[in-house]
C-alpha cells in the first residue's frame, strides 16, 4: 500500500504536481502517464525515496519491500550476472554475503556459531535455498542464456544488461514494483513474457511505459500526469483515453452552457433594472448571475506535435531492390542471405530478436555500413529519409534550433523555418534554443522536421518511438497511417506495427521470413512459425556436422 498527503515537487520555478493525495493499493498495476517533462519519472524516485519532495509525505505499508528498475546499466559491472539479479532483494544478499563471510573465518568460534544459527533461520525464511535458481529461472526466461548466468556483468551487451537488470527488479516477489520504460530495448517476445509476468502478478506495480499495447494489457489503473496534478482512473489506457476527452468535452460543453445562462441574464439585468414593475425580477436574475461560475479548465501539458509527411517526386513503382545482403558484427551473424524488393506504397515493418540486426540493416540501406556481401539498388525515382535509433552526430555541435533546420532547407525564409518548429513544438525563443542541450524527445522532434522539409517518398525509421511521449508517438503513428508513400521501419511497438504495416520482414541469424498481412495475423500464422523453426533447425544441424 502506498499513500501520498499533500505531495509537492517543484524544480526550481517549475512545478510538477502539488497536494496531491492518492492511494496505490496492492494487487493492481497502475500506469503513469503524462507528457515529457511532466514528472512520470520523478513520481516514482519519490515513491522510492531516491529523491525528496518538496512538501507532503508518501507513506509506505510496514515491512512492504519496494523492487526498482534501475537504469544504470554500468552499476554492476564488477558483480557477476546471477549476483546482480539477487542484490534486487538486498536484505537476502547482505544475509548471503554475511553468511559467507562467516562460514569462512579461519577462527570460527562460538559467538559465530550462534550467530550462523540466526543467519539459517533467516536465510530459509527468506527462501535463500532458492536463491540462485530463482534468480537463473528468470534470466532463461528473460532471453539469457546459462553460460552466461555467472559470467561478470561486464561481458555482457548493453541489451543483456536491460534485462538482467528487468530481472533483478522482478526477483523475489517485492511487495512494490516501480518500473520505469520496462520495454526499452525488448524484443517483442520479451515484451510478451513480461506482460504475463504483470497480469500474474499479485502486489502492487507502478509502471512509465510509452508503449500503449503494453499499457492496455497490464495496467488495472491510469495515473494521469497533468494540470500540475495526478488523477487516478480505474481502466488502461484506452479506457482513460477515451474517459478524459469525455470528461473534457463536458467540462467545456457545461461552461458553454453557463456562459449563455449569464449572457442571458446579463441582458434581462441590462433591460430591465431602471424599470420600476420589474426590479424585483432584475434583481432575482442578479442573484441568480452572481450564484453561477464557470469551472475552471486548466491548460494541458499535453501537446500533440501536427506531424504530416508528403513528397514532392512521383515515385515509380520499383522502389528498392536486395539481393542475398549478409553481414556479421564482430563474429556475430546478424543478416543472412537477405533478399527482398520493396514496391511503391508499401509500408513494412522489419522485426527481430536482436535489435542490432535491423539496426545494422537499416545502416546498410542508407550507405553508412557496409555489407560484407550482397546488393542494395535503389529506384531510379526514389527519394530517401532516414531516421537513425542514434541521432547524436546530427547534433554535436552549437548551432540554434532554427540554424540547425535551416542547413536541411532550399527555403531559408523564417517564417518557413518556424513553421515547421512550430508544428514540432518550438515556438518562439525556442528556436534559439542550442541543439546541444537538448532533450531526447526535443531531438527526435528536430528529426521529424528535417524529414517533412526533405518531403520524400520513402521514409525509413529505426525505432522512432524511443524518446516520444504518447502524444508524440500518436501523431506519429496517424502520419505515417496517413502518408502515402513507401515506409521502413522497425520498432519494439505491438500497435504502432499493427496500425501501419502490410508486410512483415523478420531477420534471423540464419535466414529472414517475408511475410504479406497484418502484424497479429504474422505472430498467429502457422506456416511463420514452422518456417521460423526450420530456420533453427536448419543451423543447427549445420552446426553440429562443422563440430
Amino acid at each position: 500500500m502506498i499513500t501520498t498527503n499533500k505531495l509537492t515537487v517543484k524544480f526550481g520555478a517549475q512545478t510538477l504536481f502539488e497536494n496531491v493525495s492518492i492511494k496505490f493499493s496492492p494487487g493492481n498495476c497502475y500506469g503513469v502517464i503524462g507528457a515529457n517533462g511532466a514528472g512520470k519519472s520523478t513520481l516514482l524516485r519519490v515513491i522510492s525515496g531516491e529523491v525528496e519532495p518538496t512538501s507532503g509525505e508518501v507513506h509506505i505499508g510496514k515491512g512492504e519491500r519496494i523492487a526498482v528498475l534501475k537504469q544504470n546499466h554500468f552499476e554492476f559491472d564488477n558483480y557477476k550476472v546471477i549476483d546482480t539479479v539477487i542484490m534486487g532483494h538486498k536484505k537476502l544478499y547482505d544475509l548471503m554475503q554475511e553468511r559467507e563471510a562467516l562460514y569462512a573465518k579461519p577462527d570460527f568460534n562460538d559467538e559465530d556459531g550462534i550467530r550462523a544459527a540466526h543467519l539459517e533461520e533467516e536465510f530459509a525464511e527468506l527462501d535463500g535455498w532458492q536463491a540462485e535458481s530463482m534468480a537463473a529461472s528468470l534470466l532463461s526466461e528473460l532471453g539469457i542464456p546459462d553460460e552466461f548466468h555467472y559470467a561478470m556483468m561486464s561481458e555482457l551487451s548493453g541489451n543483456e544488461k536491460v534485462r538482467i537488470l528487468l530481472a533483478q527488479a522482478l526477483f523475489g516477489n517485492p511487495d512494490i514494483l516501480l518500473l520505469d520504460e520496462p520495454t526499452n530495448h525488448l524484443d517483442l517476445t520479451t515484451i510478451e513474457w513480461l506482460e504475463e509476468f504483470l497480469i500474474n502478478f499479485q502486489n502492487t506495480v507502478i509502471v512509465v511505459s510509452h508503449d500503449r499495447e503494453f499499457l492496455d494489457k497490464v495496467c488495472t489503473h491510469i495515473a494521469d500526469i497533468d494540470y500540475k496534478n495526478i488523477q487516478l482512473y480505474t481502466g488502461n489506457y484506452s479506457f482513460w483515453s477515451q474517459a478524459s476527452r469525455l470528461i473534457q468535452k463536458q467540462k467545456e460543453e457545461q461552461n458553454k452552457k453557463t456562459e449563455e445562462k449569464m449572457e442571458e441574464l446579463k441582458a434581462f439585468i441590462a433591460r430591465f433594472s431602471a424599470n420600476a414593475s420589474k426590479a424585483k425580477q432584475a434583481t432575482s436574475r442578479k442573484n441568480m448571475l452572481d450564484k453561477l461560475s464557470l469551472e475552471e479548465i486548466k491548460p494541458s501539458s499535453r501537446q500533440y506535435p501536427r506531424i504530416r509527411f508528403t513528397y514532392n517526386k512521383i515515385p515509380g513503382r520499383d522502389v528498392l531492390q536486395v539481393k542475398n545482403l549478409n553481414k556479421s558484427v564482430d563474429g556475430e551473424q546478424l543478416v543472412k542471405s537477405l533478399s527482398f524488393e520493396v514496391n511503391q506504397g508499401e509500408k513494412i515493418a522489419f522485426v527481430s530478436k536482436n535489435p542490432l540486426a535491423t539496426t545494422t540493416l537499416f545502416e546498410m540501406i542508407s550507405g553508412n555500413v557496409k555489407p560484407d556481401s550482397g546488393d542494395i539498388h535503389w529506384g531510379v525515382t526514389a527519394t530517401y529519409s532516414y531516421f537513425p535509433q542514434d541521432n547524436t552526430p546530427y547534433f554535436d555541435n552549437d548551432k540554434t534550433i532554427m540554424e540547425w533546420l535551416a542547413q536541411y532547407s532550399q527555403d531559408q525564409h523564417v517564417n518557413y523555418l518556424r513553421g515547421y518548429l512550430g508544428r514540432m513544438l518550438f515556438s518562439g525563443e525556442e528556436a534559439d534554443k542550442k541543439v546541444r542541450v537538448l532533450s531526447g524527445g526535443e531531438k527526435v522532434r528536430c528529426m521529424f522536421a528535417k524529414m517533412m522539409i526533405a518531403e520524400s517518398n520513402i521514409m525509413a525509421f529505426d525505432e522512432p518511438t524511443n524518446h516520444l511521449d504518447l502524444e508524440a508517438i500518436t501523431a506519429l503513428n496517424n502520419a505515417l497511417i496517413d502518408y502515402t508513400g513507401t515506409v521502413l521501419f522497425t520498432s519494439q511497438d505491438y500497435q504502432f506495427i499493427q496500425t501501419i504495416a502490410s508486410r512483415i520482414i523478420e531477420i534471423t541469424p540464419y535466414g529472414y521470413i517475408s511475410y504479406n498481412g497484418k502484424y497479429e495475423d504474422f505472430l498467429k500464422d502457422e506456416n511463420v512459425k514452422k518456417r521460423r523453426e526450420e530456420l533453427y533447425k536448419t543451423n543447427k544441424i549445420a552446426a553440429s556436422k562443422k563440430s
